[in-house]
């Protein structure tokens, strides 16, 4: 069973005959698995008391049983029952807000007609003046088809809204980088790459997002040699930077260098594509990536991606599946799908393991399996230790290159983010249990944007 979370919030408006009752009522929704987090009166009485009983459920047949918990309390009436997860985004997270004032003529004729005549007369004669002169410095554009959308799937582009509005108010939150949600009404490559080629002159970046494999590699590489800014697949590049990084501190915890560890990655799909591209620029020892059919190099490779990245990895020519991969290994990162690794698989893996159990919400291994067995554990979950999150990523990755006018995103400069984002977490903090830092932690984007900046080749 999972833990409640704010994700499933709900509050329940109660009509309690006795007022007093409050102690006995909030009993009931902790014997059901809920977490109590507020109880305000709205209609205080001595006959009886309208109370909001706002709780935390672990989903949604969860949080209809916490009604129905309270329902069967004497005494008790569930009025009204509201998703403070849906209310939150009523009208939708995002806004757009003047950063100029325009309370008189002298404001209207300077930002707008006749005074902005100039200015566009001044990027007809200078085009690169548009980085200093528009909104195009500061802007990235978040675009999705909608066919890979968190574990929901091909869900669509209006669907996957809610995720690239709070996409942008991470993007505003954390490093004051103004993004825009571009959900397109195509799965088509060749009108995806259209369609953002001819929206581009709007936006300093691209950060293309929930885009499903493989055409999310194609897209990019498409985009990438067309457009003269930043391309960058979030869901591939976000998430192996975030990893290096943890790997980095986690190899840093058991003394352990990159260079002579043998790390196995369960799944081949956009994020462990990325992860062991990532993972091969900064010289690791032996790379064996593992699907559902097996270890990469142990079979003839119908996808080309495949193919290309089964020549660079397994170098002692491994056969069979995930056990075999994981005998004596050192690191295991999953990037697949939930309880795919069994106790025994990390029981033989080797002494100090290291075990990324990414898939979302569920993990391939539960960590406290884990933990019998491995020394570092990390998981993508808010509710562990260790939270390998993209947050911490692409606001720092696009407030560099943005900052640094850069025409693309190199391997150089996520190598950087990498190394800088894993330099956040100081020695003396460094631990088991503490080898990535929050994604509220205020040094995370200076230092990501910092060392991107620096790594950004020259456009002159």
């Amino acid at each position: 069973m999972g833990t409640p979370s704010a994700s499933y919030s709900i509050t329940l408006r109660v009509v309690l005959d006795d007022p007093m009752d409050v102690g006995r009522l909030a009993h009931s929704i902790g014997e059901a698995g809920g977490a109590v987090v507020a109880v305000d009166v709205v209609e205080p009485g001595h006959s009886h008391s309208v109370m909001d009983i706002t709780c935390n459920a672990i989903d949604t047949d969860h949080a209809a049983a916490l009604r129905q918990a309270v329902e069967d309390l004497p005494g008790a009436t569930v009025r009204a029952v509201s998703d403070r997860t849906l209310l939150l985004h009523l009208g939708g997270k995002l806004a757009v807000s003047p950063k100029v004032s325009l309370r008189t003529r002298d404001d209207l004729s300077m930002a707008y007609t006749p005074g902005v005549a100039r200015v566009c007369r001044a990027i007809a004669e200078r085009p690169e003046s548009a980085h200093n002169l528009t909104i195009r410095r500061n802007t990235v554009a978040v675009v999705t088809d909608g066919s890979a959308v968190l574990g929901l799937g091909n869900i669509g582009p209006l669907a996957a809204l809610p995720v690239m509005e709070g996409k942008a108010a991470l993007f505003k939150r954390f490093a004051d980088v103004d993004a825009w949600p571009v959900c397109l009404d195509t799965q088509d490559p060749d009108e995806i790459v259209r369609t953002v080629q001819l929206i581009a002159p709007v936006y300093g970046g691209i950060n293309l997002e929930d885009i499903s494999a493989p055409r999310c590699f194609e897209i990019e590489r498409r985009l990438q040699e067309s457009l003269d800014i930043p391309v960058f697949h979030d869901d591939q590049h976000g998430t192996a930077i975030a990893v290096l990084a943890a790997l980095t501190n986690a190899l840093r915890v058991v003394g352990k260098h990159i260079a002579d560890v043998k790390v196995v990655v369960l799944g081949a799909g956009a994020a462990g594509m990325a992860i062991c591209e990532i993972l091969l620029a900064e010289g690791v020892g032996q790379l064996l990536a593992v699907d559902r059919e097996g270890i990469l190099g142990s079979r003839a490779e119908s996808d080309s991606h495949h193919a290309s990245l089964a020549e660079r990895t397994n170098p002692t020519g491994i056969k069979g599946g995930l056990t075999e991969a994981l005998a004596g290994a050192d690191v295991l990162i999953g990037v697949s799908g939930p309880n795919l690794v069994s106790e025994a698989q990390v029981a033989s893996m080797a002494k100090d393991a290291i075990v990324f159990a990414l898939a979302n919400p569920d993990p391939e291994i539960d960590p406290v399996i884990a933990r019998r067995h491995a020394t570092v554990i990390a998981t993508g979950r808010s509710d562990e230790p260790n939270q390998i999150n993209n947050v911490l990523v692409f606001p720092g990755v696009f407030r560099g290159a943005l900052d640094a006018d850069a025409r693309a995103i190199t391997k150089e400069m996520e190598l950087a983010a990498a190394r800088a984002l894993a330099d956040v977490v100081s020695k003396e903090e460094l631990s088991p249990t503490y080898i990535i830092p929050s994604v509220f932690n205020q040094g995370v984007v200076p230092a990501v944007a910092e060392a991107v900046r620096k790594a950004a080749p020259s456009r002159k």
